[in-house]
């Protein structure tokens, strides 16, 4: 995205003059459950965004040492929001369709579940390997793999104890990548069972490359919020 991400986060991109990414997101998600409760960490051009966001009811949280570490530490300061029944954490950068929105991502959830789509299958993205719809392993380095990660995360009460518990540790030992990670942790090394969601035919994407941003703005186009 450089240089496109000198002066403002990928978050700022604009959909339409009135829409940024992060802004439909939280529209989207607003319209779906009137009381969900949308916690932001904050950390690249934090004033830009939080002024793009001061009208949207949104609770923010900054990661002040955002230059030099990776999403597991965003979460770390969120982490007391952890102690929910439910969470659903999702990437800021992503435009996803009124049908994951609506189905997935505003839908309370009784077990941990990420969303994949195994109809994009891309080298080097974070992809999944999955078995009898439970995620075996994620990572960008998969030779073979079955699905994508949709870049969001369902938790139960339980769950997101466990994770919670589970990135403190990470953090105590200096891991400084994606909080996905401490998922697959979990799974490989802690009998956590996470499942699968796939979302093949539904429209998501994040906003990375150019070409994703264009393809970000006709989701939105097709969106009703």
């Amino acid at each position: 995205m450089y240089p496109l991400t000198l002066k403002y986060s990928k978050t700022s991109y604009r959909l339409d003059s009135d829409t940024t990414v992060l802004q439909k997101m939280v529209r989207q998600i607003r319209k779906m459950d009137r009381n969900a409760d949308i916690i932001i960490v904050i950390g690249y051009k934090a004033e830009i965004v939080r002024k793009e966001l001061e009208e949207e009811g949104v609770t923010f949280v900054v990661n002040p040492f955002f230059e030099v570490t990776n999403s597991i530490t965003s979460l770390w300061f969120a982490r007391s929001y952890l102690e929910r029944d439910n969470v659903t954490i999702i990437h800021g950068d992503v435009v996803f369709d009124d049908y994951i929105m609506a189905n997935h991502i505003t839908k309370p959830t009784d077990r941990p579940y990420v969303l994949v789509d195994s109809s994009k299958v891309i080298p080097g993205h974070y992809n999944a390997v999955i078995k009898d719809g439970q995620v075996l392993v994620m990572s960008s380095k998969l030779e073979k793999s079955d699905a994508s990660y949709c870049c969001v995360t369902k938790l139960d009460a339980v769950s997101c104890r466990l994770l919670k518990e589970e990135i403190d540790s990470m953090i105590s030992n200096m891991y400084n990548q994606y909080y996905e990670d401490s998922l697959v942790q979990m799974s490989m090394f802690h009998d956590f069972d996470l499942f699968s969601v796939d979302v093949a035919g539904h429209e998501w994407n994040g906003v990375d490359p150019v070409d994703d941003l264009v393809a970000a703005k006709q989701i939105h186009m097709k969106s009703d919020y």
